[in-house]
């Protein structure tokens, strides 16, 4: 099996132009003082009880301002005007992003490899690539260092995330941003046929065949082995999110209209100085 995430954002140089970048990365690292000043003032007013509740009292504007003082120190403010057909385009593209939020299932492929052997093909449903998948979640909200006036389409799984700007891609793994911008970024949309349990079929994805756990070299179950499930050939739709640069995000949607959708709204993105 080979690692089919591309680079991290920690190694990905940003193409997308501005501060922006490190702005975020300096947001996502400065330490938070209100959590830790509640809980001080919490436990240090139980220990010196019937004083505590004075303790209590003084600490609830501190720990206030404090709070309202880290969320400003750990957020950037990006407001955008965007006009003409960049504005047209994003408007485009956040309009069709409800092929995924409405998708019953998402994933993330993180590791591929190529059935090689006869034995492998013969006991692995007769497919020619194995997969490994995170579930993913779609939505239309940016990342939490991020504040600004506009609906951010986004696609998360585990703790890497996308985030479509109107200038450009952020990318976020663990607290580290980078970004791609569009004129770098390659979306190949394409449906796939893939083989799935049967206790993990997605209501609103479209069955087109079967297959058996174990088959012969014709395709029909091997009737050697006396448990030998049913396995159901579903029609899924993938995204691949690439650049030269080294992003690898490879995106499976159980809704298989929904990768040509999604990719050819991002393939038609304009130049910013249309």
């Amino acid at each position: 099996m080979d690692d089919v995430t591309g680079v991290t954002s920690m190694a990905l140089e940003p193409t997308g132009g501005g501060d922006i970048v490190q702005q975020l990365n300096a947001a996502a690292v400065r330490r938070g003082w209100g959590w830790p000043t509640a809980i001080a003032a919490g436990v240090l007013g139980l220990f010196m009880m019937p004083f505590g509740l004075v303790i209590w009292i003084l600490a609830v504007p501190v720990c206030w301002w404090l709070f309202l003082r880290d969320r400003a120190r750990r957020t950037v403010i990006l407001f955008y005007d965007v006009d003409g057909s960049p504005a047209a385009w994003f408007d485009s593209l956040v309009g069709v992003w409800p092929w995924l939020t409405q998708s019953k299932q998402l994933w993330r492929e993180v590791q591929n490899g190529r059935v090689q052997t006869t034995y492998q093909h013969k006991t692995n449903a007769g497919a020619s690539n194995l997969v490994n998948r995170l579930s993913a979640n779609a939505g239309l909200k940016g990342p939490r260092h991020l504040a600004t006036n506009i609906a951010v389409p986004s696609v998360t799984s585990g703790k890497s995330s996308l985030y479509f700007l109107p200038d450009r891609v952020l990318i976020c793994d663990q607290k580290r941003y980078s970004d791609v911008s569009y004129r770098h970024l390659r979306a190949n949309g394409y449906r796939q046929r893939f083989i799935e349990s049967p206790a993990r079929v997605p209501r609103d994805a479209q069955q087109v065949d079967q297959t058996w756990q174990y088959v012969n070299v014709k395709g029909g179950p091997d009737r050697r082995y006396s448990n030998n499930p049913v396995l159901p050939i579903m029609l899924y739709g993938s995204v691949d999110f690439t650049s030269p640069e080294g992003l690898d995000w490879r995106l499976q949607i159980s809704r298989a209209e929904a990768a040509p959708a999604i990719a050819q709204a991002l393939a038609a993105v304009p130049s910013l100085g249309e």
